[in-house]
C-alpha cells in the first residue's frame, strides 16, 4: 500500500509528465525542436547533477561504465527525446502522447523477439489494442486536409526506442545508481544534440521570446527534467506494478485534457477512443495477474 505522501507524489508526477506534452508544443511555437531539446536537456541535467552530487552519491563513471552509459543513452535519450520532439512538432500534443505511450507494448514485443520472453493472451490483446489506437489516429491524420501522418511515424519511432532502451537498461550492469546513470545519459545526449541543432536549425533569438515561452522552457528544465525525475526515482523502488501501470495509463489522458487549456487543441472522437485502447493495451502488459484464490486466502494467515 502507498502512504498518503507517496500517493500525492504519484498524482503530482502523473500531472507533471502529462502537462509536459502541451508545454513542449507551446515551446515549439517560438523555438525549433533540436534547440529546445538540447537546451532543456542540458540545463535539466546540470540541475540534477548538482542535486544528486550534494546527496553524496558517486557521480563519476569508470572506464567500462562510460561505455555502458553511452550505449544506453542511444535509445533512452537520443532516440526517445529526439523522435518525440519531432512528433510533437507534427501532431497535436495529446495525440503525440497517446502514440508515445504505446512504449510498454514495444517493450514486451521486443523482449519476446530478442530475449525469448513468453507471450501470453494478454500480450496479444495489448498488441491488437495498440494497433487499433494507432489506426484510429492515422485514420484522422490521413482524412484531414492538414493531417500529418509522418508525426505518427516519429512517435512510433520514439516509442520503439524507449521500449528498446527499457529492455537494455534492465539488463545493464553497473555500480552507479540509476539516477546517476540517467543524469549522465542526459548530459551526453545534450552534447550530441547541440552540434546537430547548430548545424541544422537557425540560431534562436531569446530576446524575442514571449513570457509563455520562457515559462514553457522553465517547465522543461525544472519540472520535466528535474522535479519529476526526482519524484520518480524516489517512488520507483516502492511503487507496486499496478500503481505504476495506472500512472502510465493516465499520462496520455492528462496530456490530451491539458492541451485544450494550454495550446487550444480540441480532441476528436478518434483521440478519446484511441486513449481507451491504449489504456487497455498498457493495462494488459503492466498490470500483474490476479493471484489464485487459494493463495490469496492463505496469505493473511502466513
Amino acid at each position: 500500500m502507498l502512504s498518503r505522501r507517496q500517493l500525492w507524489a504519484l498524482v503530482g508526477l502523473t500531472l507533471m509528465w502529462g502537462v509536459n506534452w502541451p508545454m513542449m508544443k507551446l515551446s515549439l511555437q517560438e523555438l525549433t525542436p533540436l534547440y529546445f531539446r538540447a537546451s532543456t536537456m542540458l540545463l535539466g541535467a546540470v540541475w540534477l547533477f548538482v542535486y544528486v552530487q550534494r546527496r553524496g552519491e558517486r557521480m563519476w563513471p569508470t572506464g567500462a561504465e562510460w561505455a555502458t552509459i553511452a550505449w544506453l543513452g542511444l535509445p533512452n535519450v537520443l532516440g526517445w527525446h529526439t523522435f518525440s520532439i519531432f512528433g510533437v512538432q507534427e501532431l497535436a500534443s495529446g495525440r503525440a502522447a497517446i502514440v508515445g505511450f504505446t512504449m510498454p507494448i514495444f517493450t514486451v514485443l521486443l523482449g519476446a523477439v530478442f530475449f525469448g520472453e513468453r507471450t501470453t493472451p494478454r500480450v496479444r490483446l495489448a498488441v491488437v489494442s495498440a494497433a487499433i489506437a494507432i489506426g484510429l489516429l492515422l485514420w484522422h491524420e490521413l482524412s484531414s486536409l492538414s493531417g500529418r501522418p509522418v508525426g505518427i511515424a516519429w512517435m512510433l519511432g520514439a516509442a520503439f526506442s524507449w521500449g528498446l532502451g527499457t529492455l537494455m537498461f534492465r539488463r545493464a550492469r553497473f555500480q552507479l545508481s540509476p539516477m546517476v546513470v540517467t543524469v549522465w545519459m542526459l548530459l551526453l545526449g545534450s552534447l550530441v544534440l547541440w552540434p546537430l541543432a547548430i548545424a541544422l536549425e537557425p540560431v534562436p533569438h531569446p530576446a524575442s521570446f514571449s513570457g509563455p515561452m520562457w515559462l514553457a522552457l522553465a517547465y522543461g528544465v525544472l519540472i520535466n527534467y528535474g522535479v519529476a525525475q526526482l519524484i520518480w526515482f524516489g517512488l520507483a523502488r516502492h511503487l507496486p506494478p499496478a500503481t505504476s501501470a495506472m500512472s502510465v495509463m493516465a499520462i496520455p489522458l492528462v496530456g490530451t485534457l491539458s492541451a485544450t487549456f494550454i495550446v487550444g487543441e480540441i480532441p476528436h472522437w478518434q483521440d478519446w477512443l484511441a486513449i481507451v485502447f491504449v489504456m487497455v493495451a498498457i493495462a494488459s502488459v503492466l498490470l500483474p495477474p490476479r493471484a489464485p484464490a487459494a493463495t490469496a486466502a492463505r496469505t493473511p494467515a502466513q
